[in-house]
C-alpha cells in the first residue's frame, strides 16, 4: 500500500477527495430541495383547490308573446 503513495501525491488525493465529497453533498441537498416532501425551506407545496363550479346557465329567454 505504501508504494501507491510514492506514485501519487497524498495532498492532491485528499484535496480532490474533499472537492468530490463536497460536490456530492451539494447535489444531494439540491435534489432534496427540489422534492416536495423534503423541501425544508418552502415546506411542502399544497395542491391548489379546484375552481368553484360556476352557477348553472339561466334558461333561454322565450320570444315575446303576440308576434
Amino acid at each position: 500500500m505504501w508504494r501507491i503513495w510514492l506514485l501519487i501525491d497524498p495532498r492532491r488525493v485528499f484535496v480532490i477527495q474533499g472537492i468530490g465529497l463536497a460536490f456530492i453533498a451539494f447535489m444531494i441537498h439540491f435534489i432534496l430541495l427540489s422534492s416536495n416532501k423534503y423541501n425544508w425551506i418552502d415546506g411542502p407545496k399544497t395542491a391548489k383547490a379546484p375552481a368553484a363550479q360556476n352557477a348553472p346557465m339561466p334558461a333561454p329567454a322565450t320570444a315575446p308573446a303576440g308576434k
